[in-house]
């Protein structure tokens, strides 16, 4: 392989941005960056662009934005970077023309320890049920999504409160390390790819897109399913309930256990200092929150213009 070879990279959201500038930073060479169309937002509607093409002008990348990834204009454009390497990390799902289309291959950067968790919110759900590790995968593409051969993994420990959004922190900063680490290795020859493992579908996990209706809250549910539903789902898009009428989304919570003989679901609070759930054997209290129409607070400045 070559010793610096030509990287184009595709990804979109900000945990993206951190595998770019790794590269970037640790001088490879990265000739392009394909990206989404810059879309209307906010109440202007004016065109917002992606993380990765922010950061891509700032560093003088060029951008390609095609709207249909089989477009041959778009495709023509591709190939005349001449890159030896892909490598994608948060994009959209690529056809084979694409990711076929470099000498060697396509790499991805996943979210989850695979074959485990292979979808598109690993970072929800491996919290939402509750695990206490995942880790950061690279692999190469092949056309089913998330079952190409692993060439790195690393894995990553989980706190028991810790948040959705906390844990896309730290995990787009070991990724981008492990991504680094990668095309290190494909350039001095030391990698050695191996197939995903095949496990019984009763022990696979997956990680499907987040709907609406897994956001609801339960509280018939257990204590510990709820407080992993609220912190898998913060701060995007959001656990909720609903509060006076009010849709109600929690950031945080804290559960405690403590038999009682009351109904699931009923809301409890002193005014000051802490308002809570009954669930199935104690209590999920709410610590951070926005009623609809309000914004994020903490539950004693919630509390103050709150009246039960």
């Amino acid at each position: 392989m070559k010793s610096n070879p030509n990287i184009i990279f595709l990804g979109t959201p900000d945990f993206a941005v951190a595998s770019l500038q790794a590269l970037v930073e640790n001088e490879f060479r990265v000739v392009a960056v394909v990206t989404t169309p810059d879309k209307p937002a906010g109440r202007g509607l004016k065109l917002s662009e992606s993380a990765i093409k922010h950061y891509a002008i700032k560093n003088n990348i060029p951008v390609l934005q095609p709207v249909k990834l089989k477009d041959s204009v778009f495709l023509e454009e591709l190939k005349s970077f001449h890159a030896d390497v892909q490598i994608v990390v948060a994009f959209r799902m690529l056809p084979e023309v694409v990711w076929a289309m470099p000498p060697l291959g396509t790499i991805n950067l996943h979210g989850s320890l695979l074959p485990q968790y292979r979808g598109a919110a690993p970072i929800n759900r491996v919290i939402m049920n509750g695990e206490s590790k995942t880790g950061v995968t690279t692999f190469r593409l092949q056309q089913e999504i998330d079952t190409g051969n692993i060439l790195l993994m690393e894995e990553i420990s989980i706190g028991p409160d810790e948040t959705a959004g906390e844990l896309h922190d730290r995990m787009k900063e070991i990724g981008a390390a492990l991504v680094v680490k990668t095309i290190r290795g494909l350039m001095d020859g030391t990698l050695r790819e191996k197939p995903q493992e095949a496990l019984d579908p009763s022990v696979l996990k997956t990680a499907p897109k987040i709907f609406p209706a897994d956001c609801e809250i339960d509280w018939s549910h257990s204590i510990s399913q709820i407080h992993n539903q609220i912190r898998g789902l913060s701060p995007f898009p959001g656990a909720f309930t609903s509060l006076k009428e009010k849709a109600v989304k929690i950031f945080r919570s804290k559960p405690e256990k403590n038999e009682h003989h009351k109904l699931p679901g009923l809301m409890e609070t002193d005014g000051k200092t802490f308002l809570r759930f009954t669930v199935a054997g104690g209590y999920v209290y709410l610590e951070e929150l926005q009623l609809e129409g309000k914004k994020r607070m903490k539950i004693v400045e919630f509390l103050r213009g709150f009246r039960a």
